[in-house]
């Protein structure tokens, strides 16, 4: 496979990968309350029934953080992605970890494509799914919590996350380490997919001393 070949097979891993995890951040901010119920409103994804935030802030912010982590995707660098729960005192609560697992990207032939692309949006819907259901595996939901995005590189693209040039004019800082570590955890796994798009696999790690 030519170099071309493969930087354009991560780019279209990168365009279904951003897609998703916009829409999966939104799930979250749903499921756990972290903004008013009345802010949110009703649509579908992959034929799932998911809630979007439609506070223009908030769109604005997931939009920028998924602009910002399209040029890590393109170029294979990133290995986590974590929605992270913070309770008052700016510690952990939750971590959602989307841990992306692959290393090479095989596109299938056009008369394939059709079969695959459904195959991979039924994974993706399975995953809305769960995330729309995961209450039920965890702790009532914070009051007053807050939330941030971390996101995992290799070591040779720390770098450019400080660089608004190559991120879409966001930059990224590094995270203060309450926010990093959870003391006592228990790891819950929610779903993986592994395709020649993408691999990733989904679970929450719950502080189980966070305040309640």
């Amino acid at each position: 496979m030519s170099k071309v070949s493969v930087d354009s097979d991560y780019k279209v891993a990168a365009d279904i990968l951003c897609e998703f995890l916009e829409v999966a951040f939104h799930c979250i901010l749903y499921t756990r309350t972290l903004y008013p119920l009345e802010i949110f409103r009703r649509k579908r994804k992959y034929n799932v029934p998911i809630q979007i935030a439609i506070h223009p802030d908030v769109q604005q912010y997931i939009t920028d953080i998924i602009k910002s982590l399209k040029p890590l995707l393109n170029c294979n660098s990133v290995e986590k992605v974590t929605f992270v729960v913070l309770n008052a005192n700016h510690e952990v609560a939750e971590k959602f970890v989307f841990e992306i697992t692959a290393s090479k990207f095989s596109i299938p032939s056009v008369d394939e494509s059709d079969n695959y692309l459904l195959r991979l949006e039924q994974s993706l819907r399975e995953f809305l799914l769960k995330l729309n259901t995961c209450d039920s595996m965890l702790q009532k939901p914070l009051q007053g919590a807050t939330w941030t995005i971390h996101v995992h590189t290799k070591e040779s693209a720390a770098d450019s996350l400080r660089n608004p040039k190559t991120t879409e004019d966001f930059s990224w800082v590094e995270a203060d380490q309450r926010q990093v570590d959870t003391k006592t955890s228990q790891i819950i796994p929610i779903k993986a997919v592994n395709s020649s798009i993408m691999q990733m696999q989904l679970y929450i790690e719950e502080n189980e001393n966070r305040l309640v």
